[in-house]
């Protein structure tokens, strides 16, 4: 497929308009946790734990992703088992430390709600050249690292 004509955009324009899609998806989350009766951060979290997929991730883990303490993790963790979206298992290796799992039906109501968006994105993501897609994906994987670091060193 050959690239389509894109306008002329310099950084602060790309500034401007990756602002907008933030804002925009900070809304979007609100609106996704409350359709699923949960708060952000609890989303967040949730997403991290879908994200590790088969592999169980600690508390720990959750805590560092989502910048809070162990303490607020535990209270997010306690409102997701009682919602019926994880689970907690002891760590075989060390018991003081548990393992986070999704629960599969937790995992679909997810996608019944976020699912349309992301066939959206899928959609949008179609009108761009395999080069063009792989240069958003480096952009957002590189901006997304940046992101970590800056919130690690400086909140």
């Amino acid at each position: 497929m050959e690239g389509k004509p894109r306008p002329a955009a310099s950084a602060s324009d790309a500034i401007s308009a990756m602002d907008d899609l933030v804002a925009t998806s900070v809304v979007g989350q609100q609106e996704f946790a409350r359709n699923l009766g949960l708060g952000v951060t609890d989303l967040i979290c949730f997403a991290y734990v879908l994200e590790a997929g088969d592999s169980p991730v600690t508390a720990g883990d959750l805590a560092g992703r989502a910048h809070v303490t162990t303490g607020a993790v535990t209270g997010i963790l306690n409102r997701l088992e009682r919602g019926g979206f994880v689970t907690r298992r002891p760590d075989p290796a060390d018991r003081r430390r548990v393992r986070i799992t999704a629960v599969p039906a937790a995992a679909e109501r997810v996608q019944a709600v976020y699912g349309p968006y992301s066939a959206l994105l899928t959609e949008l993501f179609a009108d761009y050249t395999s080069d063009e897609t792989a240069v958003l994906a480096d952009w957002f994987t590189r901006a997304a690292a940046l992101a970590r670091t800056y919130l690690e060193e400086s909140c």
